[in-house]
């Protein structure tokens, strides 16, 4: 039934209100009301290792996860959780070697780094670039995805819904970087202990469903039903192969989505960058944990509903326009949950929107405010003005939002492999830059340019070459598949790996070239020593390597 009963807003709203005194409380402990451009954004010294973990976490899951995700799990099973166990061990490299290099150099936004590294062009055009990739792909996708997940859950009007999750993220991001970080402990609890519940109730519905009992039955019976979607690598003549081609999940482009989102990403990063490095490695490995646990939340529930569904439950709650929509599962679920539990896991769901949706917002105003407004709009600005301009950049960008996020197509294709695809057009060619500029010192700006643009329209050529060309030859070695219309065509996380290497190549080329014409690059300040983590990090990272290792050899 798609209403929430009295009982489940009253759930609700007790999550609401914790969460908004709890901020307001912080916000006025901490005098953010006064405070400086980098206290505001960064929160410079303020935040704990575990709430650095807690808002990595919150502001990575959202919409995308518990619906986009869940739907992938229902398409194409466990093998979907590659996104989320291997970012554990990514966030475990870039704890290691990137964020040393950010903290030793003072770097507070991405665009900071590129012009510390290369020069102010590169910085401003990319600049202005992550503006629009913020705002067009990620934060509309992120409102989108979460108002239809939370108005087919509660029965409530679009329109409302999406203005309702704007407003709540636009106070929350208001109070700055402080007052996200410390509520976004409590969206993370909400988010993880109602994610828990749907599981929960979800493995016991597979359960009861065929005559059993208990959650370990249920998870059992998973197996058993849908063996074919317990597998992590995908055959070639696996149908979903095209969106996980094989191997490529464990050695090709999808370590270049996890090492550019994780590790050159203003909007993940920025939790991290205000700290002391000891502190930034232990909330990144807590966050590193918590992402084990994320497909548990996330992926099981889809495959929970995809027997379910195979045992004719919910067939025409599953259905848009006449066809199976896989992003149905996770709204269904909580449809079928008792009042309270219901309540419980819509405030789950609406806790991991409005968090990201802060989070972005968040970035999106440093961005615009110190690599844009206070460097070409008003280089003298006050620290006072640089924080209102960011708190007007806030309620700009999530009013365009509301505006061009229906017009998008977001729904048209399943929501999390949406935002995956179109940020991966331009993942490689920053990550080749950001790679480089950190551990190469002859890579030069004109090499940087390259990478970027290069890689935009390489990834663009890739993506309509089915069109112009038959890529029949590529199949025999695993690089060429039939789509949904016959047609052969390279999977976009195979895409990403042959643009990395194309950039790579040119921008090795052009700085070779340039170093001989007497070109000299910006270095940064890099020092082995400081690459050597602490033994209690150490230890964590052992351990979740062990459980990847034991997950991907049970699950191959």
């Amino acid at each position: 039934m798609k209403t929430l009963s009295t009982a489940d807003y009253v759930v609700f709203l007790v999550y609401f209100l914790i969460v908004a005194i709890y901020g307001y409380w912080v916000y006025q402990r901490k005098k953010l009301a006064h405070a400086s451009s980098t206290d505001y954004f960064l929160a410079e010294g303020s935040l704990t290792w575990w709430a650095i973990g807690a808002s990595l976490i919150a502001s990575n899951i959202s919409a995308e996860q518990f619906i986009g995700m869940s739907g992938s799990g229902f398409k194409m099973g466990l093998a979907i959780a590659s996104y989320e166990w291997l970012a554990a061990l990514t966030l475990i490299i870039v704890a290691v070697f990137f964020i040393p290099v950010y903290l030793k150099n003072k770097i507070f936004t991405m665009p900071q780094f590129l012009n510390q590294r290369y020069n102010g062009t590169v910085s401003v055009v990319m600049a202005v670039f992550w503006l629009l990739l913020y705002v067009v792909v990620n934060l509309t996708s992120i409102l989108y995805l979460g108002a239809l997940a939370v108005s087919s859950i509660s029965g409530l009007n679009f329109t409302f819904c999406i203005l309702a999750l704007a407003v709540f993220a636009v106070i929350i991001t208001l109070g700055g970087m402080k007052v996200i970080g410390f509520t976004d402990v409590i969206q993370v609890f909400f988010l993880i202990l109602g994610g828990l519940a749907t599981t929960y109730i979800a493995l016991n519905l597979v359960s009861d469903h065929f005559g059993g009992s208990g959650v370990l039955n249920g998870l059992s019976l998973l197996e058993e039903k849908a063996p074919d979607h317990f597998h992590m690598i995908f055959s070639k003549d696996n149908p979903n192969y095209i969106d996980l081609p094989g191997l490529s999940v464990l050695v090709g482009g999808l370590w270049i989505v996890n090492l550019n989102y994780w590790g050159c990403n203003q909007y993940i990063t920025q939790r991290a960058l205000g700290a002391d490095l000891k502190t930034a490695r232990s909330g990144i490995l807590f966050a590193g944990f918590l992402k084990m646990l994320m497909p548990v939340i996330v992926v099981l529930p889809g495959i929970a509903a995809y027997v379910l569904w195979k045992e004719g439950k919910f067939q025409q709650e599953m259905l848009l326009n006449g066809e199976v929509n896989p992003d149905h599962a996770y709204p269904v679920l909580l449809n079928l949950l008792p009042t309270g539990l219901k309540g419980l896991s819509f405030a789950a769901l609406t806790a991991a929107v409005v968090a990201s949706l802060a989070g972005k917002a968040n970035s999106i105003s440093t961005i615009f405010s110190l690599d844009i407004y206070k460097k070409i709009f008003n280089t003298e600005a006050t620290e006072r003005k640089l924080v209102n301009v960011g708190k007007t950049t806030v309620i700009v960008a999530m009013v365009l939002a509301i505006l061009i996020a229906p017009y998008l197509g977001i729904d048209k294709k399943g929501g999390f492999q949406y935002i995956q695809e179109y940020t991966g057009f331009v993942s490689p060619g920053i990550f080749a830059m950001f790679i480089l500029g950190f551990f190469w010192k002859k890579a030069t700006s004109s090499a940087a340019m390259f990478a970027t643009i290069g890689g935009f329209l390489l990834s663009v050529v890739f993506k309509f070459l089915p069109k112009i060309a038959d890529l029949s030859f590529l199949s025999p070695f695993g690089f060429s598949v039939k789509n949904a219309d016959g047609v052969y065509e390279i999977p976009f996380i195979d895409r990403m790996g042959f643009v990395f290497i194309f950039c790579i190549i040119g921008m090795f080329i052009i700085s070779i070239v340039e170093n001989k014409r007497g070109v000299v690059p910006k270095g940064l300040e890099v020092d082995a020593k400081m690459f050597k983590p602490h033994t209690p990090f150490i230890v964590g990272s052992i351990i979740i390597i062990g459980l990847l290792l034991a997950l991907y050899t049970i699950f191959w």
